[in-house]
């Protein structure tokens, strides 16, 4: 993950979040009405874990009802622990690609629905035009396309978004942005002036796939030898997506 000051420290903590009626009181729909005239799924993800954690729940509940998913991992997240002697940007690409097949297939979705683009991570707004380019021809109008909130306190994931979402106008498809990092900087007593109209996902049935899947990113997770840096993903920010309910914006 990248380095701006929001991501910097502990962040909201979930049960800060457990405690913002406002958001919890909004209608909350099943993954078939979010997927509604929908033939497809395709997920943009900044980093191999990004699409799991904010999506995980929907991705399994659509290949549940046979509905196609792919996932776009526009970068492979090799730059997340510089200076790391075994956790080279090299083994780290490789190694998480394999995670994030691994976890794939906790959701039902078969390796060959990702597609690897390859951009350095860190680099996404280097290639925003690029990546917006490439949806644009590979869209199409009945997709539903998941991509990350556009303010979402991460230069990768902000880029990101605003491809996807000039990308989905310019095709005429349906997209639903969705929060990893504005879970971590944002005021939870303030999220009704940042998140207008969220939708509500009821993840239940899933949840327990969607966890499992989580466990699957180690390195991330900090599951693995030899790593010396803090983990990205520790249990106070895993607590943020093991609820049983997923955010999404329209």
């Amino acid at each position: 993950m990248g380095a701006v000051a929001i991501i910097n420290g502990r962040g909201s903590e979930a049960s800060a979040w457990d405690r913002c009626d406002w958001l919890w009181q909004q209608p909350a729909a099943t993954a078939a009405e979010l997927c509604t005239g929908a033939g497809r799924i395709v997920v943009v993800a900044p980093h191999p874990d990004d699409e799991v954690l904010a999506c995980g729940g929907l991705m399994c509940a659509a290949a549940r009802l046979g509905m196609p998913v792919q996932v776009v991992a526009v970068t492979d997240g090799e730059a997340c622990y510089p200076g790391e002697l075994w956790w080279t940007p090299q083994r780290l690409r490789q190694a998480r690609r394999e995670e994030l097949r691994d976890a794939l297939s906790e959701l039902s979705i078969a390796a060959e629905s990702i597609v690897h683009l390859g951009i350095a991570d860190g680099g996404v707004t280097d290639h925003e035009s690029g990546l917006e380019d490439w949806l644009w021809q590979c869209l199409r109008e009945d997709d539903l396309l998941l991509a990350p909130w556009r303010f979402d306190g991460h230069p990768d994931h902000e880029a990101a978004g605003r491809a996807a979402w000039r990308a989905a106008r310019a095709v005429g498809c349906r997209l639903l942005e969705y929060p990893v990092w504005g879970w971590h900087w944002l005021d939870p007593g303030c999220a009704h002036m940042a998140w207008e109209s969220p939708r509500l996902l009821d993840i239940s049935p899933v949840a327990a796939h969607k966890r499992q899947a989580i466990t699957r990113f180690r390195t991330q997770t900090g599951d693995v030898p030899r790593l010396q840096a803090e983990p990205i993903l520790p249990a106070h920010v895993l607590d943020r997506f093991h609820r049983t309910q997923e955010v999404y914006f329209a």
